[in-house]
């Protein structure tokens, strides 16, 4: 009955309310809370999507399937997205369109040097901003017919996710954390609260990536990203 089910799917013909029927999407991302967003909009796109949280992940999805359209968050726990956009941008065959992620909008130079189609700039909250530049980007011969729809609604993601996302922070911060995982939860903390729109979080986050860029001691932004990832596990998140 899966399989069944697979397959309808599959043959079915894009609509202006859903422009990606029939299409699978391959999301690299390492924020449930960013990934819930992605998962939204594939399906009011009619997309299937499959996630992958790190470089090695996508590799091990990528040597079975073979998505239409991947999308490679940048900061990952295992390295730079950059890396597996230029191994996908230069393989035979080629995936149909290649986008990157970040909510570093400075990065995207570097991305599309790397070979990526176009450039995400997180959060992504419009329907009708995501649907038009994957189309943006697709081929040709692999573009549905008709245009998207015209629904820009803004997707918001459930909390719970976020909370996972916190609860990872909270545990890499309860161990002795080096200087790389610092610079990693520097990274990830400010993209999700920048989805979030929480920015007493996002400043916190950044003002220990400059900190850690100074060589400077990393106590004090430290000391309030514990205090706020834990009041926001204790329910003061506010959207």
């Amino acid at each position: 009955m899966a399989d069944e089910l697979t397959d309808f799917i599959a043959t079915r013909h894009p609509t202006p309310a859903r422009p990606f029927q029939g299409l699978t999407f391959l999301v690299v991302e390492d924020s449930r809370f960013a990934c819930e967003a992605m998962r939204l909009m594939c399906l009011r796109s009619g997309a299937r999507l499959r996630r992958a949280d790190c470089l090695r992940s996508a590799r091990r999805h990528l040597r079975t399937y073979r998505p239409t359209v991947v999308m490679i968050d940048l900061g990952l726990p295992d390295g730079s997205g950059l890396d597996l956009i230029r191994d996908l941008a230069y393989h035979v065959p080629r995936v149909p369109a290649l986008l990157a992620m970040s909510g570093d909008t400075t990065a995207e130079g570097a991305a599309l040097e790397a070979g990526a189609d176009g450039f995400l700039a997180k959060p992504i909250e419009s329907l009708l901003a995501f649907q038009s530049m994957v189309l943006g980007v697709l081929p040709s011969e692999t573009r549905p017919v008709l245009a998207c729809g015209a629904d820009g609604d803004r997707i918001t993601p459930d909390p719970l996710a976020l909370r996972d996302d916190l609860a990872h922070i909270a545990d890499l911060l309860g161990h002795e954390a080096d200087g790389e995982q610092l610079d990693y939860v520097a990274q990830f903390l400010s993209g999700i609260a920048r989805s979030a729109h929480d920015a007493p979080l996002q400043a916190a986050a950044e003002a220990l990536a400059r900190d850690r860029r100074a060589g400077r001691a990393t106590g004090d932004p430290l000391s309030r990203i514990n205090h706020l990832v834990r009041e926001r596990l204790a329910g003061g998140m506010a959207f």
